[in-house]
């Protein structure tokens, strides 16, 4: 898959001497004002948050929207470069939750946006952490058809038994009932069990 390069002054992001950060909540005006600057890709406004307000702002969320950060952003608009310098700084939360628990993983394994996926993986992002409906990356994957991305999860620790809440099947089940995918049938009957102590998700964040 081809991805386009944002900006010029997104791309300067990448050359910018960032300090550790840490996580933190911010003001709701300035998390809005953030937020908005990476949804925009300004690079400029991003920049300046980064070099004076880092520590609060790496890890803060849309406080009156879907609780989404920055990691959801860029991982929603399948933004390698802002993707890149976001995962690599100290600090960042590459499990953060949006309102729904909704984990960047989550959305990339959707999206089937295996670049996106190599690198929230790389940076131990968990793999079986499941949203408010018990929905992790592997069903995701799975019922958006994607091969590709279903073998980097499997392959990461994925559990394709953990079943969601709603309708109480899991990857290997949803695998099973999708006839026309016989290739990610394949995949997920021949995964292994997988512990449960493996596989339990961390707390909400």
């Amino acid at each position: 898959m081809t991805f386009r390069l944002a900006s010029a002054a997104a791309a300067a992001l990448l050359l910018l001497p960032l300090p550790a950060l840490a996580q933190g909540m911010g003001q709701p005006r300035e998390s809005i004002q953030f937020l908005d600057a990476i949804r925009k890709a300004d690079g400029n406004k991003v920049n300046e948050f980064l070099r004076d307000k880092a520590a609060s702002m790496i890890n803060v969320k849309d406080p009156y929207g879907t609780g989404e950060a920055a990691l959801h952003i860029v991982v929603k608009r399948q933004d390698p470069t802002y993707l890149t310098v976001l995962i690599n700084q100290p600090g960042i939360n590459v499990n953060i939750q949006d309102r729904d628990g909704n984990t960047p993983l989550i959305f990339a394994a959707g999206l089937g946006w295996a670049p996106g996926v190599d690198a929230l993986l790389a940076k131990k992002a968990n793999v079986n952490l499941a949203n408010n409906g018990g929905v992790t990356p592997l069903i995701r994957a799975v019922l958006s058809h994607d091969a590709e991305v279903v073998k980097k999860l499997l392959d990461a620790g994925a559990d394709p038994d953990r079943s969601d809440f709603g309708g109480g099947l899991s990857a290997r089940e949803y695998a099973k009932r999708e006839t026309r995918y016989p290739s990610i049938a394949k995949l997920l009957a021949d995964a292994p069990k997988v512990g449960r102590a493996a596989t339990a998700a961390g707390p909400k964040l």
